[in-house]
């Protein structure tokens, strides 16, 4: 593999664990180093770095955060939200 490659995988630790993990990009690069932007492109659709991912993740999470609000939300003794809980001796 030529120098340049090697020099841009040592600097960037996530695309040499990617190529690491697909070794058929040592080929690939080898064979036509133009392809790193190729790399990069699936590197980043693995880790989930793409724009679709990132909304989708914010979304996920933004849907967690509201299920939590309105659980607080919900009174614990099953009444009316408006009713104040009786108290109950034990």
């Amino acid at each position: 593999m030529r120098n340049d490659i090697n020099m841009l995988l040592r600097s960037q630790p996530e695309l040499k664990q990617f190529i690491r993990q697909h070794p058929q990009w040592y080929r690939k690069l080898s064979r036509d180093p133009y392809q790193i932007k190729q790399l990069e492109l699936e590197a980043n659709q693995f880790y989930g770095k793409t724009f679709p991912q990132r909304m989708e993740k914010i979304q996920s999470n933004l849907q967690l955060a509201m299920m939590l609000v309105q659980m607080l939300q919900m009174n614990p003794f099953g009444g009316a939200p408006d009713q104040q809980p009786t108290n109950i001796d034990y």
